[in-house]
């Protein structure tokens, strides 16, 4: 069940954020995960710089704000 402790479950495929074990990076690709985000939430304002973000979506809709 989701819940506001859980509302982001991610599967991290390199090294990043509290996943410490897997490779660093591929090339230039730094991160590469597959997040199941609660409908009717997601991440807040925060900055990117220097990088293209790729997003695919599975199932539903997503709104960027």
């Amino acid at each position: 069940a989701w819940s506001n402790a859980n509302w982001l479950k991610s599967h991290f495929h390199f090294a990043f954020a509290e996943y410490a074990t897997g490779p660093q990076q591929f090339g230039v690709l730094r991160v590469m995960n597959d997040d199941l985000v609660q409908p009717k939430r997601g991440f807040g304002t925060h900055p990117h710089r220097d990088m293209e973000i790729v997003t695919y979506v599975v199932d539903g809709h997503l709104t960027h704000k």
